[in-house]
């Protein structure tokens, strides 16, 4: 239960920083700065959460990324489907309390949709959508798997590791997704926002669930074959 509780927590950290973030900042091309808060702060609670729950759940705090692991042999089924859980439960947690933060404190959300994932920088598109999430959710997994592999001995540096790679993936896909890589993270806040009045952010939404998803199992089936001796 402890590691669920972990997982919990850690989702609801990086919606409520994360999402925050690109709530407050905004994410206008026009403004990069945006962008690069945006991805640094995302990034950096990986890096946070890391060490602070690491050794409790491994820190995952994304469905896509239990997944993986999942596949790779290093949780069983019901623990996956405890991470799930918990993790979207902490996302619309997280989402809720920004509503709270932001609603008491009359602070314009820039994003418009507490930090929602959309598909305007792929011109609508579904399909592009999906290949983004798809690419940089292989990318950002396969690092992942890298990382914690015992053949790799990074050691106490793993956890910067993946939040940079995260940083980078999101200075990519803020422009034309918003950067999921994580459907828990595009759960919470398109949910709110809908309650808020806008329900957008609910159509595009499996877009955010199923691209994820399949890159992850990509990434888990790619490393394998690497790190296999055959």
């Amino acid at each position: 239960m402890k590691k669920y509780v972990a997982e919990f927590i850690g989702t609801a950290v990086l919606v409520v920083l994360g999402c925050g973030t690109a709530m407050l900042v905004g994410c206008d091309a026009a403004a990069g700065g945006g962008y690069i808060l945006t991805a640094l702060a995302f990034g950096l609670v990986i890096v946070g959460m890391a060490y602070c729950v690491g050794n409790i759940s491994g820190c995952h705090i994304n469905p896509a990324v239990s997944l993986g692991v999942l596949m790779s042999g290093g949780i069983t089924v019901k623990d996956f489907l405890g991470y799930v859980v918990s993790q979207c439960l902490g996302a619309l947690a997280g989402a809720g309390l920004l509503g709270a933060i932001f609603g008491l404190g009359g602070v314009k959300d820039m994003t418009g949709g507490f930090g929602s994932n959309g598909l305007a920088g792929v011109g609508g598109s579904a399909v592009a959508g999906l290949l983004v999430e798809i690419v940089l959710t292989f990318i950002f997994v396969m690092t992942i798997l890298g990382v914690t592999s015992k053949k790799a001995g990074h050691g106490s540096f793993g956890g910067l590791v993946i939040g940079l790679t995260l940083v980078l993936v999101h200075i990519l896909g803020i422009g034309l997704t918003g950067t999921s890589v994580n459907p828990a993270r595009s759960f919470g806040p398109a949910l709110v926002a809908a309650f808020a009045g806008n329900a957008a952010p609910l159509s595009c939404l499996w877009v955010f669930i199923v691209g994820p998803m399949v890159g992850a199992a990509l990434a888990a089936v790619v490393y394998k074959f690497l790190e296999s001796e055959n």
